[in-house]
């Protein structure tokens, strides 16, 4: 009499397990998607439960959408192996800012010495 009752309580606790876990395997493409701002992040976590309902038929092609896109390279490195124009110049400003720092930090220091 106890093990059935403690097969159905393991049975129960199963099937609650596994649809928690097919609840949260179905929005990982939408959580990478807003981890690296992807401009189509609500159209993935549509899909995400959309594939809820086609049992995850087309969960891997909405984890490689989710994947493709970066916020520093955006769709991909263009072909000559060079980062795209925005994020060149953004680089640049990036590089220049610490340069800037750097030379006022050289020019505090002599105004220190002199006082």
């Amino acid at each position: 009499m106890f093990l059935d009752y403690f097969a159905l309580g393991v049975l129960v606790f199963v099937v609650v397990t596994l649809f928690y876990a097919v609840i949260a395997i179905h929005d990982i493409p939408h959580l990478i998607a807003k981890a690296r701002n992807h401009p189509h992040q609500d159209a993935i976590h549509v899909a995400g439960w959309v594939s809820l309902f086609t049992l995850h038929a087309i969960w891997p092609f909405l984890f490689i959408w989710a994947t493709l896109y970066r916020e520093d390279r955006g769709w991909g490195i263009r072909r000559d192996g060079k980062l795209s124009p925005e994020a060149e110049a953004n680089a640049e400003i990036a590089r220049l800012h610490a340069r800037i720092a750097e030379l006022e930090a050289q020019t505090a220091e002599p105004e220190k010495e002199n006082a």
